[in-house]
């Protein structure tokens, strides 16, 4: 594509003596291979008719032995078909690398020790690691990040359902424990609810919590390993990282460098003592606050609270200062929930009057709520939530009806179902997620590209030839290959804008493609079975690729 668009560039130099970015669209497949609204877009700027401009251009993109036929339709669009020839390279070639040499960091999932992980943990994880696999097709260098909260109130409630459950500060008896990952944050969820659930219900009990909420930040200012309730706090925040650890190899995805709050809240508060002495924060009531602005909608935020504790607004900072240090980054993308979009807008601006320049280099980006097919909200406040593990242990059991006894193949389609649940959609709205949908075999699903994939090469095994591209398409192999050339494009523009669902639609549609081309075409036996192997075999190939930017496994039979 890029070479279409240079050669019409430097036509349009040649002609006309302007400089003018040409972008190219891909209209239906008999109206050919790319199209280009370029003379229209002329029109105004030299004052002639776009018909007339769209002659000239045709005339010598004729002459260029890339295209085999330009035709102008309506009042100025310009169709191109190219040779079969490009169309296989275009098919075989790698995505623009449009972000090569540059350094990005992907800070997602998020979660906080000492609570349990969810289903829209599990979303964000998976959108993150598909995301982040993308952008390192285009070029990036994705540094992977998470960021979440080992203090604060959460941590208090939690710690206090842990002594009512110990029978007082014992450290000695978490041995009492299961010794296993999600049994042991299982536990924590629920002292987490005990904590909560004490907290409103019982003022002597909310000011114990209060009480601790300050101690756990002592544990860190004054380096306390030994007393007894330090001595349960670190060994269970441990617990809560190993669980993070073992949560991400489940449901196979790169792990992140995590962040807790108590490292970047230093930094935060040594940035905010630097900006309040600039004058970009200021006192108010004893607080230290980031003053609003109604013209820009943006709200007062406070960043140190009145008690002298860092809220999450200075903590954020600290985060992003801690990422910019460490990975000198070109590009950030934060993925949070819809509840964040105004608060991080602050943060943001924030961020950039304290370092101008640094908010043109970040991104927000924001997912809706995970719905069941109830529309039932869920909420982790009260432990009614759904834990990820039970969810992905729901999806293994429909997948075990399609993988019978062959426990990889069982794990290959239930992560491949669920990933692929999560981003088949739009980023930013909310996702309905029916469990009874995510393992079907006829339908937009991962499990319907995964059987793709199996037939794919189920047919090539059948074969004893060898796949060739010397033959001239017929018109309906020319139309599976112009969709499977279409595949690097995708990639670039799924990275470009951030937005990873349009490749889960194009290996949908790819796989629809093949469908009415194998109904109509023999491959085995026929006399053009060398260059329809090489159909398939392009098909399968780009299938996997596909399958693997949204990290999910392409079986080989199904």
């Amino acid at each position: 594509m890029n070479k279409v668009e240079e050669i019409i560039q430097q036509i349009i130099q040649r002609q006309f003596n302007i400089e003018i970015e040409v972008s190219l669209t891909r209209p239906r497949p008999e109206f050919g291979d790319f199209a280009t609204n370029i003379a229209m877009q002329l029109a105004g700027k030299l004052g002639k008719n776009p018909r007339e401009i769209a002659e000239i251009l045709t005339a010598e993109l004729s002459q260029n032995s890339l295209f085999e036929k330009v035709e102008i339709a309506g009042p100025g669009f310009i169709n191109l078909f190219i040779s079969d020839k490009s169309l296989w390279e275009l098919a075989n070639s790698q995505p623009e690398q449009i972000f090569a040499k540059q350094d990005w960091v992907l800070e997602y999932s998020c979660p906080n020790a000492f609570k349990d992980l969810h289903t829209g943990h599990l979303y964000q994880t998976i959108y993150g690691d598909v995301l982040a696999r993308v952008l390192e097709a285009v070029g990036a260098k994705v540094h992977r990040t998470s960021f979440g909260g080992d203090v604060g109130l959460h941590v208090a409630k939690c710690l206090w359902g842990m002594r009512s459950e110990l029978g007082g500060e014992n450290p000695e008896k978490l041995a009492d424990v299961e010794n296993n990952a999600f049994e042991r944050a299982k536990w924590i969820g629920k002292t987490y609810v005990i904590g909560a659930k004490a907290y409103e219900e019982d003022e002597k009990a909310k000011e114990e919590i209060i009480e601790l909420n300050k101690a756990i930040y002592g544990f860190h200012e004054q380096n306390d390993t030994t007393s007894p309730m330090a001595k349960i706090y670190w060994e269970t925040r441990q617990w809560s990282f190993d669980y993070f650890d073992a949560f991400y190899d489940l449901i196979e995805v790169d792990r992140m460098h995590y962040y807790p709050e108590s490292s970047t809240a230093p930094i935060g508060m040594k940035v905010v003592a630097e900006q309040l002495e600039k004058g970009n924060l200021k006192k108010s009531e004893g607080a230290i606050i980031f003053e609003g602005d109604e013209e820009k909608h943006l709200h007062t935020r406070v960043f140190v609270t009145s008690n002298g504790l860092p809220t999450y607004e200075t903590k954020d900072i600290g985060v992003i200062w801690k990422e910019n240090e460490d990975y000198n980054f070109d590009h950030r993308i934060l993925i949070t929930g819809n509840d964040q979009k105004e608060y991080m807008r602050v943060v943001y601006a924030a961020a950039d009057t304290f370092n101008p320049g640094i908010g043109d280099k970040m991104t927000h980006l924001t997912n809706g709520t995970v719905r069941f097919s109830d529309g039932k909200k869920m909420s982790s406040r009260l432990g009614n939530v759904s834990r990820a593990v039970d969810v992905l242990d729901e999806i293994k059991i429909r997948a075990g009806e399609l993988a019978k006894d062959d426990e990889k193949l069982k794990n290959q389609i239930a992560l491949g179902a669920i990933k692929y649940a999560f981003v088949k959609y739009r980023l930013g709205g909310d996702i309905a997620f029916d469990i009874e949908e995510t393992v079907n075999l006829h339908g937009n699903s991962g499990t319907y590209i995964q059987y793709a994939h199996a037939r794919a090469c189920s047919i090539l095994a059948k074969s004893e030839k060898t796949a060739s591209t010397e033959l001239a398409t017929t018109e309906s192999e020319r139309k599976l290959l112009q969709k499977l050339s279409e595949f690097p494009g995708v990639v670039a523009k799924s990275a470009s804008e951030y937005m990873v669902h349009g490749i889960c639609r194009y290996l949908y549609e790819l796989a629809q493609e093949f469908n009415r081309f194998y109904e109509g075409n023999r491959v085995i036996g026929d006399e053009r079975e060398e260059l329809r192997l090489a159909l398939v075999s392009r098909y399968r190939d780009t299938l996997a690729e596909g399958l693997s930017l949204l990290g999910i496994e392409s079986p080989e039979k199904m």
